[in-house]
């Protein structure tokens, strides 16, 4: 990597700005980008998936860490002559133009795999989703968000946050922010903050069945949050469906638990 131009020296020379309608933030300061790896490891030799490299920030950080392979998914077909110029020929590193919410994970690397990726704003929420609750499930995920939506992934009942991407996340795995970076520190400055949040997917997370089924708890619970659960929920039973897992119709959705959440999900398949 030392033999490389600087992240702004190689934008300059391709030619290459932020695209608005990718969600594109670069974030090109190798001592952050160092940090994220560190938080995310160690990878012992297991592969690692990376979403959204763009100029190859982050990469540059991961090609120096202990990982055995590093796969790319790039949309943006004007950054992969860029990415391969970070190839030095060891066999490390793969290059996969595609759409990361349409690509199979499986097929990309053989066994267990991490995530990390600093991922493109407008899609970071179906892209956690998919990562978590979808057939392919990661060893870890190190992911950057605007800072908002860090905020509801790891949201407790009680907080403004607290809502179904909390629900869902915490249900399927660990979560806590583990870096904030302000606006300034992308180029260009996006409007807002942003987080890194790691999470590491639970061995007992529910099934695929009860996934979906609490999926439409949550979207008929949180689409009218401030009515009480015998109500938002009425078209899944409502007042009998809450004091048959347990929970009183009169609360609300945000003081729900995710063990209240996982039983509601679970009597609606009796």
């Amino acid at each position: 990597m030392t033999d490389l131009p600087t992240l702004r020296e190689s934008l300059e020379a391709h030619g290459l700005l932020a695209r608005k309608s990718f969600g594109q933030h670069f974030l090109l300061d190798l001592n952050v980008t160092r940090k994220i790896v560190r938080l995310a490891g160690p990878f012992e030799g297991r592969a690692v998936i990376e979403v959204g490299p763009g100029p190859g920030g982050l990469t540059r950080a991961l090609l120096e860490s202990d990982l055995g392979r590093l796969v790319l998914v790039e949309k943006d077909p004007r950054f992969l002559p860029l990415l391969s110029e970070l190839d030095d020929g060891d066999g490390r590193l793969a290059i996969v133009e595609g759409d990361a919410l349409k690509v199979r994970e499986a097929d990309l690397v053989e066994g267990p795999a991490h995530l990390v990726s600093n991922l493109p704003y407008n899609v970071g929420t179906p892209l956690l989703i998919k990562w978590l609750t979808g057939p392919w499930t990661p060893l870890s995920l190190t992911l950057m968000f605007q800072k908002e939506v860090a905020d509801r992934i790891v949201a407790a009942p009680g907080d403004e946050a607290y809502g179904r991407l909390a629900v869902i996340s915490q249900a399927t795995a660990s979560a806590r922010i583990v870096m904030h970076l302000p606006a300034a520190a992308f180029t260009p400055p996006p409007k807002v903050a942003s987080a890194v949040v790691h999470l590491i997917p639970r061995p007992d997370r529910p099934p695929p069945e009860l996934q979906k089924r609490l999926e439409r708890v949550t979207a008929a619970a949180f689409g009218q949050r401030r009515k009480m659960l015998r109500s938002s929920l009425k078209p899944l039973g409502g007042g009998a469906l809450c004091e048959a897992a347990g929970i009183d119709p009169d609360a609300r959705a945000e003081t729900i638990d995710i063990g209240g959440f996982l039983r509601l999900a679970a009597t609606l398949g009796m």
